[in-house]
Order: C-alpha cells, then structure tokens, then sequence
C-alpha cells in the first residue's frame, strides 16, 4: 500500500471543508466528499508525478485538481505528503501563505 501523509494543515482543512459541507448540506454528503478526495489521495499515492508542478510555492510541489478543491502535495517514491487542501475558487498563492 502506498504511503499517505497529511500535515496538520492539510488535516485542518480537510475538517474545515467537511464541516462547511455538512452546515451547508447534510452529514452524508460531507462523509461522501470526504471518502471520494480519501480515494483522489490514494490514485496520486499510486501515481505521485500526476500532479502540475508548483516551483513557486515550495520545491518538488505539485497540485492536483479534486472537484472543488486543488491539493497540493509533495511526491514520495511510495507515496505522497499532503500540504495542504484548498478550494478551488481562492486566491490559492494568497491560502497557501495564510496561517
């Protein structure tokens, strides 16, 4: 199995998206999106090089598009470590800086 890491930041805004989806909808459908992103992380484990490269925010990173959101993650050999998880409509270099 290949290897998943998620930074405490990356682990912050994946709770935050679940909260605002299960306020805005329902419980499910935040479980729902969850579990398909949880399968997005697993496909780049598998192929971490599938991701756009991303040398203005921090060597060897790369993105990658899921739905609504864009993660962005360093490749392993075995896997990846996830940086952060951000919505697709921000300003994404303004995100990547906050916090």
């Amino acid at each position: 199995m290949r290897r998943i890491v998620r930074r405490p930041r990356a682990r912050q805004d994946l709770l935050e998206i679940w909260e605002y989806i299960a306020t805005e909808s329902n419980l499910d459908r935040a479980d729902n999106y969850l579990r398909r992103l949880e399968n997005a992380l697993r496909n780049l484990a598998t192929h971490p090089q599938m991701g756009r490269v991303r040398p203005e925010l921090a060597d060897g990173m790369r993105s990658f598009p899921f739905e609504d959101h864009v993660v962005f993650y360093l490749p392993f050999t075995d896997g990846i470590d996830v940086v952060r998880v951000i919505h697709g409509s921000r300003d994404l270099e303004a995100a990547w800086i906050e916090r």
